[in-house]
């Protein structure tokens, strides 16, 4: 008994596509080839996405899923495995899809509200599965609906809250479904429709001013927002302008608010009256007319010398009654200088700064545009200096000047000059600075500045500096007489010298050793230095040099040369001598020898 499954297929009458609420079978066939004709069981499972929704066992190679009403809920992946004796088989899966979905239904927990309440909302789609979207719409009186969706993933119901606005008087809402299949979107029909009536808590507020909405400045203005209300409970009433809110009340419907009436006051008010989520609002607009223009101040001069008179006047186009006031501004507080509409004064450097004036009419006061006073004192004669002390300068080198004023009001403006040409103008408080960098040796060597500012005594001129400029030693060179040898004994000069180089000079002379040995040093307002050495010996043999510096701090070396001390004449002839005597002596001494061991012979 050998058999094998050659196909195991599904088969879905009336069409993978069936409409919602037709009759829907699937059938699994199992296709099987035998070596002979016996029974077999087959068992018979059907899967839908994978879940097993269906088992039987059968004698044939057939089996039958009835689904009598299909459902939205049916559409998915079915697959078939078939278990005969000890094989089994699947089937490749079918997707079947169930068009159309069940109508949902719409509930909601409230039927009659006020403004600013919520009412919640449950729509429900019994006989569809998760994931679903529930959609959601408010329809209104001659406007669009506004509809809002809701993803659920693992319910087939939603709920929402909608709030109920001002204007809204009898709203009506609807929901429908919506699924997801194949990245297909498959909508429902629409729900049913549930009104819902909106009543208001409280009427529009009403605004009014006493005595009009056109007043002027200084009159006493009083504002009052009144409102019906269905309970008073949690009732609040608010007054704002430009979005600052001038007072409040609450569980009150009537609010009150005084004030003296100034040009600032013109402008929008919005009276808001809330209750829970229930707002409503009444604007009005109030026009504050000016009673006098704001105040001119008028200084006789705004720029003047130190001791001299200060005339400050303080007027009103048009308008001669008001207490006036005369005020210096201070970071520390205004500083009232005068109950008066004019101030004289005798200036100091210290009064220097913003002065202003108020007028007052009928409690309202008025500041006018300040007006800066600037008091000069004189500038001091101004110093002129080098910022590294000394005045000179090395060749090549730039020159740092200062230019400095003690005293005088800043801001201050400094000129610099070299010879009688401006090179540099500078304004600061108290010091300037100017750098020169085009030193040479045929410049003018006087540099001056002066110093001024605003006061009236003009410019102060300092005296001239005058600068040395400092030439660099250059090629030094050493020589000494005699050169090269020198007797053992004698006087040797060595000759320091420099082919330019500012004065004095400080020449060194060294001989190289494994240590730099200083021999002899000296200041000389020369370009050459002598060094006489009185005695030479054998050990002063070997190399020397010198080294050449002035205020520039460069140091400039010598080549080198090379001093041999050899015997002088009178020691070798000396050494000669004694050289003879010995060998003559010795000579005589082996003469006598000789005749004496002769004689002894014969």
């Amino acid at each position: 008994q050998v058999f094998t499954f050659n196909t195991v297929e599904i088969k879905v009458q009336p069409s993978v596509k069936v409409r919602n609420g037709a009759p829907m079978s699937i059938t699994c066939h199992a296709d099987i080839s035998k070596s002979t004709d016996f029974q077999l069981k087959y068992n018979f499972t059907i899967f839908k996405d994978r879940k097993l929704v269906f088992v039987t066992v059968s004698d044939t190679g057939d089996a039958r899923y009835e689904i009598p009403v299909a459902k939205s809920s049916d559409t998915g992946d079915y697959q078939c495995t078939v278990k005969a004796d000890k094989k089994t088989r699947s089937s490749d899966p079918v997707h079947v899809w169930v068009t159309g979905m069940t109508k949902p239904i719409l509930t909601a927990d409230k039927r009659d509200i006020l403004e600013g309440e919520v009412v919640k909302l449950r729509c429900e789609l019994p006989e569809e599965e998760p994931p679903l979207q529930f959609c959601f719409r408010k329809i209104k009186t001659n406007s669009a609906p506004k509809e809002t969706c809701v993803p659920e993933s693992y319910t087939n119901f939603s709920v929402l809250e909608f709030s109920a606005e001002e204007g809204d008087h009898i709203l009506q809402f609807d929901c429908f479904g919506r699924r997801n299949v194949k990245l297909e979107w498959e909508d429902s029909a629409h729900s049913n429709k549930t009104l819902v009536t909106v009543r208001e808590p409280f009427i529009k507020p009403t605004l009014t001013t006493v005595p009009s909405s056109n007043v002027t400045e200084g009159d006493q203005i009083h504002f009052e927002c009144s409102t019906a209300v269905v309970r008073m409970h949690d009732l609040e009433i608010i007054l704002q302008k430009n979005k600052t809110i001038l007072n409040s009340v609450q569980d009150k419907k009537l609010l009150r608010y005084s004030a003296v009436a100034t040009l600032e006051d013109s402008g929008e008010y919005l009276c808001k009256v809330e209750q829970g989520g229930a707002s409503k609002t009444t604007k009005l607009n109030v026009v504050v007319s000016e009673l006098f223009p704001k105040p001119t101040l008028v200084a006789s001069m705004t720029k003047l010398d130190k001791n001299k008179e200060l005339i400050l006047n303080c007027s009103i186009n048009g308008f001669q009654k008001a207490n006036f006031s005369i005020i210096r501004k201070n970071s520390n507080g205004d500083i009232p200088l005068k109950s008066s509409q004019t101030l004289k004064m005798r200036v100091n450097v210290n009064d220097t700064g913003s002065y202003t004036c108020k007028a007052e009419v009928k409690g309202i006061v008025k500041e006018s545009k300040p007006v800066r006073i600037n008091v000069y004192a004189p500038v001091s004669k101004p110093t002129l200096s080098v910022a590294g002390g000394l005045p000179e300068v090395v060749l090549g080198k730039p020159l740092q000047l200062i230019c400095h004023s003690v005293m005088g009001t800043p801001p201050k403006t400094f000129r610099f000059y070299k010879g009688n040409e401006v090179e540099k103008i500078v304004v600061n408080d108290t010091y300037a600075t100017f750098l020169d960098e085009n030193i040479r040796l045929n410049d003018k060597r006087g540099y001056r500045c002066d110093a001024r500012n605003n006061h009236s005594s003009g410019v102060k001129t300092s005296d001239i500096l005058n600068v040395t400029v400092i030439v660099p030693v250059r090629d030094a060179s050493l020589g000494s007489v005699p050169y090269g040898e020198v007797e053992d004994g004698s006087e040797t000069a060595f000759l320091c010298s420099v082919k330019e180089g500012s004065w004095p000079i400080l020449f060194r002379f060294f001989k190289k050793t494994d240590q730099e040995i200083l021999l002899f040093e000296k200041v000389e307002h020369a370009d050459r230095a002598m060094w006489h050495k009185k005695t030479m010996k054998r050990q002063d043999t070997g190399t020397y040099y010198c080294v050449a510096s002035n205020r520039a701090n460069v140091d400039v070396r010598s080549r080198p040369i090379t001093i041999s001390v050899i015997l002088a004449a009178w020691k070798k002839g000396v050494i000669a001598a004694l050289v003879l005597i010995t060998i003559a002596g010795a000579g005589a001494l082996a003469l006598w020898w000789f005749l004496r061991k002769k004689k002894k012979g014969k």
